[in-house]
């Protein structure tokens, strides 16, 4: 096994995953069009360079990329590790416990699985205490359908609630060069109790790919701004400005923009796994190639100036997901 295919812990309860995990929100058509033959070949061809852990969610095409998981691993179940999350919607009441108890075995029925390994509260319900959640979560651990509970897009107290109820294995936050708020409250908390970070939008939603130059290079761009403000107008020009100057430092380093920003990531912290998302082949490989890429000091120093704390132009989220964010 090469460098590229190591893998790491996941916080201290015991997961590990690759160094780089699979994210196949895109395979469900969120960023355009996706065929299912070729997302399941995908599916396949990753697990057969190394990649261990692939994650997914129940909303991701209303439960679509589930079940292109669950087809493209029937057999292979021991050789993969499996995260899904639950709990995400406009409405209230998806942290309820019996909300719970029912989306996870809808999950499995589509993952065509009797356990998952990494089953995430994918976003806090504000009118259910995450205690009551979690506690739901916990009872699936002892019941054998679920190994390990993480949690996502959370601010420290809720974390400390969260892992005082049931240990929590990893925290799932946006983290890229373009975000990095959570190495100011979150990952301390993290590393002080022991739980792993993964890392999803390593590459800012394609942004820091390089490949994104003009609006007319942005698959689905009216959908994509309405629910990501830094693809809108004036943001998106600013975005793009800083990333090509990022291009200097990436043939510096003799690699692409897309394996720089991952590469700078797993080099943030050993508890840190990036989630990458890709429909191709060509960019698997591309990002994959960031896990054996080893950054000097002056690389690192010219990123971090280069991508501040607040970097990105536009916010995360459009003012409605942004609500449903806990803080």
């Amino acid at each position: 096994m090469d460098h590229a295919l190591a893998q790491r812990p996941l916080g201290s309860m015991g997961l590990h995953s690759s160094l780089l995990a699979f994210g196949a929100m895109g395979l469900s058509g969120v960023y355009g069009a996706a065929d299912d033959h070729q997302s399941i070949a995908l599916l396949r061809t990753a697990l057969d360079k190394g990649v261990t852990m692939f994650d997914t969610a129940d909303v991701y095409g209303n439960g679509h990329s589930e079940s292109l998981m669950g087809e493209a691993f029937e057999g292979m179940r021991q050789r993969v590790v499996i995260a899904t999350k639950t709990g995400e919607g406009a409405d209230s009441g998806r942290g309820r416990p019996d909300y719970i108890r029912q989306a996870v075995e809808e999950s499995l029925r589509r993952l065509k699985t009797d356990y998952i390994d990494l089953y995430y509260l994918h976003r806090v319900d504000p009118a259910t205490p995450i205690e009551d959640s979690i506690g739901a979560m916990s009872e699936l651990v002892t019941a054998g359908k679920v190994r390990y509970i993480g949690i996502s897009e959370v601010g420290p107290k809720t974390i400390r609630r969260a892992h005082a109820t049931h240990p929590i294995s990893a925290v799932q936050q946006e983290y890229s060069l373009f975000v990095r708020e959570a190495e100011t409250e979150v990952l301390p908390t993290l590393r002080e109790l022991g739980i792993g970070l993964v890392a999803y939008a390593p590459i800012g939603r394609g942004l820091l790919s390089g490949a994104l130059k003009h609006i007319e290079d942005v698959e689905n761009w009216e959908q994509r701004k309405a629910r990501y403000p830094r693809f809108a107008d004036d943001a998106f020009r600013a975005n793009v400005q800083r990333v090509e100057k990022m291009r200097q430092i990436a043939s510096d380093a003799g690699t692409t923009p897309a394996a720089l920003a991952l590469a700078w990531l797993l080099q943030s912290g050993p508890d840190i796994v990036p989630i990458f998302g890709t429909r191709g082949v060509a960019h698997l490989e591309e990002n994959l190639r960031a896990a054996s890429l080893a950054l000097d000091a002056r690389t690192v120093s010219r990123l971090t100036e280069l991508f501040p704390v607040g970097a990105l132009a536009g916010a995360r989220y459009n003012e409605a997901a942004l609500k449903r964010i806990d803080r």
